[in-house]
């Protein structure tokens, strides 16, 4: 587990040189078809070396739930284990990792009715109006979602409005916990400005090696559109926004890389508050790669 930019596709790559593992994504947008460079997907060279499930199973008009991460999850890792392998889990995701390891809580499915009325009062009041009145009946969980993450904060309205129980109180209760012995790592730089200088020098790397033109032919297709999780992935939403003309080149990229940011504060704020997890340093690839090595030979077999 790691931030994004952490360096934890390579350190997967470097660990199967030296385990019989096979690699899982745990990556709400690598799932996606035609979505490469601004998901930085391991390169075809780097998937010859350590090939990844779960890459590439969906279109970006299709949606993929935390409990279809949990099933097709749960499948690869006995394919893996059957094998005679282990299952190294890989990416950014901490949604998908607590699905896996926790199970799902027993949550309403969605109510098309109920989610046109939220979307209805947020455009007449704003979203803003609309997290307040979370804060009201659930403030644990107004405090983790922010009032500019409408996808969740209608989500956690509407379960209650379906259910007449908070998103918090529903979720106390889990389902079948993961039916493995698990060493958890995460991978993360010491230092917070160094995490950001990657961040942008890679969003830079990205557009130099054609984001836009994929986001173009993306852009091209009459059924994708702000509303889908594919194009809310962090860089696309703001790389749409520009061939909207909603905002000018310049602006995209700093929005862009802004949002990555916000992204990895959010990826280590799930992280200091997870139990069981060994800490490696990815300025130190070697070290880390050791001691991901010493801890996993000092396991019982």
């Amino acid at each position: 587990m790691g931030p994004t930019a952490s360096g934890k596709t390579a350190l997967a790559i470097s660990l199967r040189q030296q385990l019989p593992v096979e690699l899982i994504s745990v990556d709400s947008a690598l799932i996606y078809r035609g979505m490469d460079i601004g998901t930085a997907k391991p390169s075809a060279q780097e998937l010859a070396l350590a090939p990844h499930r779960l890459l590439d199973i969906r279109d970006p008009a299709q949606a993929y739930s935390a409990a279809e991460f949990r099933r097709d999850a749960l499948a690869a890792m006995d394919d893996i284990t059957r094998q005679g392998r282990i299952p190294l889990l890989v990416g950014g995701t901490m949604l998908y990792y607590k699905a896996l390891l926790e199970g799902l809580s027993p949550l309403p499915p969605a109510d098309p009715e109920v989610r046109q009325r939220i979307e209805q009062m947020a455009d007449e009041k704003g979203w803003e109006h609309l997290h307040r009145q979370l804060l009201a009946v659930d403030p644990v969980a107004a405090t983790r979602i922010h009032p500019n993450d409408p996808q969740r904060l209608s989500r956690a309205l509407e379960v209650f409005f379906i259910s007449g129980k908070t998103l918090t109180e529903l979720t106390k209760t889990s389902g079948e916990a993961l039916p493995y012995d698990v060493t958890q790592f995460a991978i993360a730089p010491a230092n917070r400005e160094l995490l950001h200088q990657r961040i942008a020098q890679r969003f830079q790397l990205m557009l130099a090696s054609g984001f836009e033109a994929e986001v173009r032919a993306l852009f091209s297709r009459a059924d994708l559109h702000t509303d889908m999780p594919s194009i809310r992935c962090v860089g696309y939403r703001q790389m749409w926004s520009y061939l909207q003309g909603e905002i000018d080149y310049d602006e995209m990229v700093y929005r862009g890389i802004c949002a990555t940011r916000q992204l990895a504060k959010r990826q280590m704020t799930w992280l200091r508050g997870w139990d069981g997890i060994h800490w490696l340093d990815s300025d130190r690839p070697v070290d880390a790669r050791d001691q991901v090595l010493q801890v996993v030979s000092a396991k019982p077999r």
